[in-house]
C-alpha cells in the first residue's frame, strides 16, 4: 500500500495522533519494508500488504482497550515487533516487554524502537519461562492457541487491577476460536475487528480477550 494512503487511513481511525506519532508510523512502516529485505519478519508474500494487514492489525488492540498509563504489557512471540511496537507508538506512557525467541527478529524491533525514538519499551531474546515481570496484559499475535499461551503467561499476570478490564490475555486471531478456547471460553470475549475497521482484510480477523484472575 502507498504509505501516503496509509497515513490517511491511520489518521482516519486514529484522528487524535500527534505530529511526531504519525512521524513514528510513518518511519516505522518504511523501516519494516527495509529491513524486511534481510531478515524475513513479514511473509514476502504479503509484505506488500504490510501497514492494513500487520501494522493496523495490531493496533485493533487499542481500539478493544484504552491502556492506563503506567500499565505494563509483555508481547509474547512478538517477532519483528508486533502488535508491540505499533502499540508502543500509541500508548507512550504505557510499559512493553517484547519477547521472542529468535534474536534476528528481536533485534529488527529493536533497531525500529531505536530509530523511530521509542522510550517505553523492552526487549527479550529467549521465552516467556524467563521472564519473571509481573505484568497486567500479555498481548500476542499468530503465536499459539489460547489455552497454551494462558499457561505460559498465567504466572506473569499482575493482581493489581488499574485497567478498565481484568487483567489478562489479549490476542489478535482469525477464524473460528470457539475450539481453542477451551475450559476459558465462557469467561472469554471475542470480538470483531470489522468492528473498528472496514478493510475487507479484518472480516474474519477477531480480538480475544481471556482475564486471568
Amino acid at each position: 500500500m502507498n504509505i501516503l494512503i496509509f497515513m490517511d487511513e491511520l489518521i482516519k481511525y486514529f484522528p487524535d495522533l500527534s505530529e511526531n506519532q504519525i512521524s513514528q508510523f510513518r518511519m516505522m512502516a518504511s523501516l519494516f519494508r527495509e529491513l524486511n529485505d534481510k531478515i524475513n519478519v513479514v511473509s514476502r508474500k504479503d509484505i506488500d500488504n504490510l501497514e492494513i494487514n500487520h501494522i493496523l492489525h495490531s493496533l485493533a488492540i487499542a481500539k478493544f482497550i484504552n491502556f492506563t498509563p503506567c500499565t505494563k504489557i509483555i508481547d509474547l512471540g512478538t517477532g519483528g515487533g508486533l502488535p508491540g511496537l505499533p502499540l508502543a507508538v500509541i500508548f507512550p506512557d504505557v510499559n512493553f516487554h517484547l519477547i521472542d525467541r529468535v534474536g534476528k527478529k528481536i533485534n529488527v524491533a529493536k533497531e525500529i524502537a531505536e530509530k523511530i525514538g521509542l522510550k517505553n519499551v523492552s526487549f527479550q531474546h529467549g521465552d516467556m519461562g524467563e521472564c519473571h515481570d509481573k505484568v497486567d496484559f500479555v498481548v500476542s499475535r499468530a503465536v499459539t492457541d489460547q489455552q497454551s499461551l494462558i499457561k505460559i503467561c498465567k504466572k506473569n499476570i499482575s493482581k493489581d487491577q488499574k485497567n478498565p478490564i481484568p487483567n489478562g490475555l489479549i490476542t489478535l486471531k482469525g477464524g473460528d476460536v470457539t475450539n481453542e478456547l477451551g475450559k476459558f471460553a465462557a469467561s472469554s470475549e471475542i470480538v470483531p475487528v470489522s468492528n473498528y475497521f472496514s478493510e475487507p482484510f479484518f472480516e474474519t480477523k477477531k480480538i480475544v480477550f481471556t482475564p486471568i484472575l
